[in-house]
């Protein structure tokens, strides 16, 4: 912790925005530096987001994959957390402005994550919503839910037929999980709740435009989630490209699904205050940082997480990932705090990458940790010790483990609640 006898507004200013992954591995690595720390954030909350499409299909509560960002910084006291949004940056003042008015910083840190990217067809979002916050995965779990409910109430076959099918756009770990969650919820949670449809008739469509699905997994192992996705009754349509979406199904380039339901999984961008910035973004509007993940000319702001291209030695860009964002986030409130303290700190940040984690559904998952690779129900296993020993909190961490093991015992899921959040 900073030096108490030391005032505050003598310290150099730390302003974090956005309190993801990353944001807040900056604010504890600079747990102990003589600065006064800004964290904005429009949410009060950090959210788990490998977790979200649990509560978006009924596994788990918002709860337990959310915590309020004052609770986890509570102890650091030389950190204030602010709920506002950020809206722009005046680079030339060194002031971020928001809606509540301006934050001045010696030390910027954008962390500002991403939002979802429909290319350049943004009007498709009112009808294929994508996940990426609390809200998200609730309006996705009313959306879902109520499309049971509302097939018990068809009145001929082509309604029923409509309601019953559920379209999944992007065949990455997000596309993947959420549709072998549909699956389970289909087959084995809801058959017993209905007496006027069987829910394990509803047809799941996971739609990737790649050639295969987990393109960052090696290829057999893609091929082994496909087949166990299949096995659970999802059809998986790989080379197909969505061209529309409308408040009745969903066009590909060589056909038509009438869908009720449509998730969106398939890319995201940089969140519009970090596309705004002067400097070389790549297609998804990241910004080209630094060896030291600063902005290209201005070495006191930093960008990092989705909102940062990061390029290693081998000429691939670091992935999107949780594990990334945090080590980013280390790596520059380890660097701010050692500058303001007058050390050298010129090293290049490098990322360790630890692996890659998809569950496709009940006892089913697809590891691969650098040359040890696990399928079947030890890798769901893995996965789900994995999910639980990164929660945030002892509370969270027994609630869920709790909750997996119910559910798994009785196939029975317990936060099907529709609501109007």
């Amino acid at each position: 912790m900073a030096d108490p006898s030391r005032p505050v507004r003598t310290r150099p200013r730390v302003v974090v925005v956005g309190a993801g992954f990353g944001g807040l591995e900056a604010v504890r690595a600079l747990g102990h530096a003589m600065a006064s720390v800004t964290v904005i954030d429009r949410r009060n909350h950090h959210t788990f987001q490998p977790l979200l499409y649990q509560v978006a299909t009924a596994a788990l509560s918002p709860a337990e994959v959310a915590w309020p960002i004052r609770e986890v910084l509570h102890r650091l006291r030389h950190v204030r957390v602010v709920l506002t949004e950020a809206r722009a940056v005046d680079l030339d003042a060194r002031v971020v402005e928001t809606a509540d008015g301006p934050f001045p910083y010696d030390y910027l840190v954008l962390a500002a994550g991403a939002t979802h990217s429909y290319f350049g067809h943004d009007d498709w979002a009112a009808w294929a919503p994508g996940l990426k916050s609390i809200d998200d995965a609730l309006r996705l779990r009313r959306r879902i839910l109520s499309a049971f409910e509302r097939a018990e109430l068809a009145q001929d076959l082509d309604q029923l037929s409509r309601q019953l099918t559920f379209v999944v756009v992007g065949g990455g770990p997000t596309g993947v999980e959420m549709a072998g969650a549909i699956a389970e919820i289909a087959r084995d949670a809801l058959p017993r709740d209905f007496r006027s449809i069987d829910p394990a008739a509803a047809r799941i469509v996971l739609v990737e435009a790649g050639p295969r699905i987990l393109p960052a997994m090696p290829e057999h192992l893609a091929a082994y989630a496909q087949r166990r996705l299949e096995a659970m009754g999802v059809e998986v349509l790989t080379g197909r490209m969505v061209t529309g979406v409308d408040a009745e199904g969903a066009a590909l380039d060589g056909g038509r699904i009438e869908a009720a339901t449509m998730i969106w999984a398939a890319g995201v961008q940089a969140a519009a205050l970090v596309r705004a910035l002067p400097a070389e973004h790549d297609r998804a509007g990241r910004v080209l940082v630094g060896p030291d993940l600063s902005l290209p000319g201005r070495p006191e702001v930093f960008v990092i997480g989705d909102a940062a291209m990061v390029v290693k030695a081998d000429g691939k860009p670091v992935p999107g990932i949780a594990p990334a964002a945090k080590q980013m986030g280390c790596y520059v409130g380890k660097l701010i705090g050692a500058r303001i303290a007058g050390a050298s700190a010129d090293a290049p940040f490098r990322y360790r990458h630890q692996g890659d984690l998809a569950t496709i559904g009940r006892d089913a998952a697809v590891v691969k940790l650098g040359r040890v690779e696990i399928t079947g129900f030890v890798g769901w296993l893995f996965w789900s010790v994995a999910h639980v020993y990164f929660l945030i909190g002892l509370r969270q961490r027994l609630a869920v483990a709790t909750d997996w093991l119910w559910a798994w015992v009785t196939r029975r899921r317990g936060a099907r609640l529709i609501t109007d959040a």
